[in-house]
């Protein structure tokens, strides 16, 4: 079953924490459990405001993505250009609709 993961978090430092997610994706030289697609959103109601939506296969790859050293680095790097703590959010895909 898909899984998708939800990062929400603050932040008045966007251009780098962009650039910490691009550096990230880059790096990342061999195949891994990864998300199938990843989107970052704004908020259009608050500037400083900001979701990361991780799409991935299962929930198996997911956590297997989320214990990687990698992972855990790099979440460490956007905790410290937040303005506060992420809240996350975890969820099976029930259904799908292309539009």
């Amino acid at each position: 079953m898909a899984f998708v993961q939800t990062i929400t978090f603050s932040t008045d430092r966007m251009d780098e924490m962009q650039a910490l997610m691009d550096r990230f994706q880059q790096e990342q030289a061999e195949p891994s459990p990864g998300p199938v697609r990843v989107t970052v959103a704004k908020d259009r109601d608050q500037d400083d405001r900001y979701m990361v939506i991780a799409e991935f296969e299962s929930y198996e790859l997911a956590m297997q993505n989320s214990a990687r050293p990698e992972t855990d680095a790099m979440a460490g790097e956007m905790a410290k250009l937040s303005n506060g703590p992420p809240s996350f959010g975890n969820y099976d895909v029930l259904s799908v609709e292309e539009g």
